[in-house]
C-alpha cells in the first residue's frame, strides 16, 4: 500500500477555514512569481560567462532547456492553482454541484505539488550556481 504522510502543520492547514485555504494559494501564487524572476536570472548568469570546454557547452545548454521546462511548469502549476481558487469561489457561492471535501482533497494534492516542486526546484538552482561557480 502506498499512503503519503502528510506533516503535521500540513494535515492542520487542510483542516482550516476556506479562508485560510485561500490564503495558502495565494501565497503558492506568490512564490511561482518569484520561482519565475529567479529563472530570469538564472538566464543572465548563465550566459554571462562563455564555457571554455564542450563538456561545458553541453551542461550549459542542459541547464537553458531545463530552465525553460520549469517556465512551463510554472505556468501549469500556476493555471491549476488559479482554477482551484475559481473552485473555492463557486464553493463559497454554494453552487450545487461543488463539493467541499473534494476541494480539500484537490488543495493537498496542490500541496503535495508544490512541496515536490519545491524540492526540485532548490536542487535545479544549486546545479545552476555550482556550474557557474565553477565556469
Amino acid at each position: 500500500m502506498n499512503t503519503e504522510v502528510l506533516n503535521p502543520k500540513s494535515a492542520l492547514l487542510l483542516e482550516a477555514g476556506l479562508n485560510v485555504l485561500h490564503f495558502e494559494s495565494q501565497e503558492w501564487l506568490g512564490t511561482i512569481d518569484f520561482w519565475k524572476d529567479e529563472i530570469k536570472f538564472f538566464d543572465i548568469l548563465l550566459k554571462k560567462k562563455e564555457p571554455q570546454e564542450d563538456h561545458q557547452k553541453d551542461f550549459r545548454k542542459i541547464l537553458e532547456d531545463l530552465e525553460g521546462i520549469h517556465v512551463n511548469l510554472f505556468k501549469y502549476m500556476e493555471n491549476d492553482i488559479i482554477a482551484h481558487e475559481k473552485i473555492l469561489s463557486r464553493l463559497q457561492k454554494n453552487e450545487k454541484g461543488v463539493s467541499d471535501s473534494i476541494y480539500r482533497e484537490n488543495h493537498r494534492k496542490l500541496m503535495v505539488r508544490m512541496d515536490s516542486f519545491k524540492n526540485e526546484f532548490l536542487k535545479f538552482k544549486k546545479i545552476v550556481f555550482k556550474f557557474v561557480k565553477n565556469l
